[in-house]
């Protein structure tokens, strides 16, 4: 075999892709699953701590399935069922920022 013919099939070896193995992921949401803001166990899991809403990627779903969980969520939200935000440590937070501000006041 010649020099050439050699460096030809070596460069055409570098552009054929690696056979990988991949795990096929579960999708969240089953076909017998309702999305409803009634249905609180399916709807707590795509909200983060901070009860902000997860994004379509995080969360695997499709386009039609996270227009219809942000939906159920907004109104779960509004039915007063799910908090708008988790603000436990937002609370921390202020109450040390509202001591630390008393003591300088009395201070002076």
């Amino acid at each position: 075999m010649d020099k050439s013919k050699r460096l030809f099939l070596k460069s055409k070896r570098l552009f054929l892709k690696s056979k990988r193995s991949f795990r096929r992921r579960l999708p969240p949401i089953q076909s017998g699953d309702r999305i409803d803001y009634r249905n609180m166990s399916l709807i707590s899991r795509f909200i983060s701590e901070q009860g902000k809403i997860l994004s379509r990627r995080v969360n695997r779903l499709t386009l039609k399935q996270q227009r219809l969980i942000t939906i159920a969520i907004k109104q779960a939200r509004i039915l007063s069922s799910l908090p708008f935000l988790n603000n436990e440590k937002q609370f921390e937070r202020t109450e040390s920022t509202a001591r630390t501000t008393g003591l300088r006041t009395r201070n002076k």
